[in-house]
C-alpha cells in the first residue's frame, strides 16, 4: 500500500517529533530537543509561507519534509529553503522521500518558486545519492552559522 503524502495538520506534531529525532540522530550539527522541535513545527504549521508535507501510511506518518519561502536577490523572486526530509527506516527505498519531495515541489512551484535549495550533511551518503538521483546540483557554496 502506497503511502498518502498530504499537508501536515497540528495532530501530527508528535509523529514528526519523533521523525525529527532519527533525523538528529544523523545530523552532527543539530541535536534533539523534543520541546525546541514542537515549537518550531507549530511555527511553520501556522504560516502560509511555510509547508510540512508528510506521508502517513495506515494512519501513522512515516516521512515528512518542510520548506520555508524566502525573497532570493539572485532569482529575482521567491526561493524555498527544504529541510528535514527523513523517512522511516523501513520504509526507506521505497520512494516515499522522492513522493514527498515531488510534492513540495509542487507546493513551491504554485507559489511562484524559482528555486529550492537545502543544506545536507557532508557525511550523509545515502542522502547525497539520493538528491542526485532526484536531479539536485551541488553547488560550491558552504554553510556558515552563528548564534544570537
Amino acid at each position: 500500500m502506497e503511502p498518502v503524502i498530504r499537508e501536515a495538520v497540528p495532530a501530527d506534531i508528535a509523529d514528526m517529533v519523533r521523525l525529527l529525532k532519527i533525523l538528529f540522530s544523523l545530523e552532527a550539527d543539530f541535536s534533539y530537543d523534543e520541546i525546541k522541535q514542537r515549537r518550531g513545527l507549530g511555527m511553520i504549521l501556522e504560516d502560509g509561507a511555510r509547508c510540512i508535507m508528510v506521508a502517513e501510511q495506515n494512519g501513522r506518518v512515516i516521512g515528512m519534509v518542510t520548506a520555508q519561502l524566502l525573497v532570493s536577490t539572485a532569482e529575482g523572486g521567491l526561493s524555498a529553503w527544504v529541510e528535514d526530509l527523513v523517512v522511516e527506516e523501513p520504509y526507506q527505498g521505497q520512494g516515499t522521500g522522492r513522493a514527498l519531495l515531488l510534492s513540495l515541489q509542487a507546493w513551491a512551484s504554485a507559489r511562484g518558486v524559482k528555486r529550492l535549495q537545502l543544506l545536507a550533511d557532508r557525511s550523509n551518503t545515502r542522502a547525497l545519492e539520493f538528491y542526485e538521483k532526484m536531479s539536485w546540483q551541488f553547488t560550491e557554496l558552504i554553510c556558515l552559522r552563528t548564534y544570537v
